[in-house]
């Protein structure tokens, strides 16, 4: 194994060392999630390349039952191709990040369609797919395929910041930090889909942010953060920046037979594609205008609350009418009971709290 030195904190000799005992340690430690497979077996890059992308800013444990059920239903990546995009965004719902789906979808067809269904197996062709980063490139084809590729995911980034300390402030550090792993990885080939696991491993359950678990850490003698007794203080964060606050109101439009008017989101924009309510456009301020055709009656003294990853929503539930003879394109009456598990979060809890009360 070649390893090339990228600090003076640590030598060409210990990298070494440390590696062998981490992936000695995830041999008998390794996380057991629906996804990874045997030793021996070989990987199924449809599989890889799902996790992977349902993982994107989600915890493993969210994950499993989506991943699941999606194999369920499209368990080749042409079965995932030749599915409706509105019942793909349906079974992501709750799942975050609707960007993620769609591009899931339009990266399976480009794999069905134009690849004869099968995954390119190095990281500069995988980048060339809809939704697969720098990041996703990298696992996809080390796990995949045993490609040598520097994989650094959120856990990486902190394990390796407590590990040789580094001051600088994420997430300017992420450079510095994927030199630093490369040191690692380097030289490793097939291995580098083990050494990536067992540094998710590590940071997911012994590594942890807040209370890390050091005298269960394979490296922890190495680690220059528990030399300081400063492991909390890595890695060093930047200011955040507040949230700001957006305002919308979601109507509740009932016909004759009890239904409520649903609406498919246009695609561009936020939760584009996906299921909802009709709804004002997402504004600063509180007074926005309904569409044109809505009624608008009464507010229902209800407000459902959302957290998104750059702004918090705070939706007003109003009751209004339409004619019920006004069925437009993107907008369809249904029980609200068959379409709750198919609305993304922050109309899930709006509808929720309209039928609780």
């Amino acid at each position: 194994m070649t390893v090339t030195q990228v600090s003076d904190k640590v030598s060409v000799k210990d990298i070494e060392e440390y590696r062998g005992q981490l992936l000695d340690w995830y041999d008998q430690h390794e996380r057991h999630v629906p996804w990874r497979i045997p030793a021996g077996e070989t990987p199924d890059p449809y599989s890889v390349w799902l996790s992977e992308i349902m993982c994107q800013q989600t915890t493993v444990q969210a994950v499993i039952p989506y991943y699941t059920k999606f194999l369920e239903i499209w368990p080749k990546v042409e079965d995932l191709a030749a599915a409706k995009q509105e019942d793909v965004m349906a079974q992501w719902a709750g799942l975050g990040y609707y960007a993620r789906a769609r591009n899931l979808h339009k990266c399976a067809q480009v794999v069905a369609n134009d690849l004869d269904g099968q995954f390119p197996d190095t990281q500069e062709q995988l980048k060339e797919l809809p939704g697969i980063g720098d990041y996703t490139s990298a696992a996809i084809a080390a796990i995949a395929f045993g490609r040598e590729a520097v994989v650094v995911d959120g856990n990486v980034e902190r394990v390796l910041a407590r590990f040789y300390a580094v001051e600088e402030a994420l997430p300017k550090a992420k450079t510095t930090l994927k030199v630093l792993a490369a040191g690692f990885y380097n030289g490793l080939g097939a291995e580098a889909g083990h050494l990536a696991q067992a540094f998710m491993d590590l940071g997911a359950n012994v590594c942890i942010p807040k209370a890390p678990r050091c005298m269960l850490c394979p490296i922890s003698d190495g680690c220059e953060a528990r030399k300081l007794n400063r492991q909390t203080d890595f890695p060093v964060k930047g200011a955040k920046k507040a949230r700001p606050q957006r305002y919308g109101q979601v109507f509740f439009i009932k016909n004759s037979k009890g239904e409520l008017l649903f609406h498919r989101r246009d695609e561009k924009g936020l939760l584009g594609g996906m299921l909802g309510l009709p709804s004002t456009d997402w504004g600063t301020k509180k007074q926005i205008a309904a569409p044109d055709f809505i009624d608008v009656d009464k507010p229902l003294k209800l407000k459902a609350h959302h957290v998104f990853t750059h702004f918090d929503l705070e939706l007003e539930l109003v009751g209004a009418s339409v004619d019920e003879s006004y069925v437009t394109e993107g907008y369809f009456w249904s029980d609200p009971y068959n379409e709750q598990d198919n609305l993304p979060t922050a109309f899930k809890k709006a509808l929720k709290l309209y039928l609780n009360s």
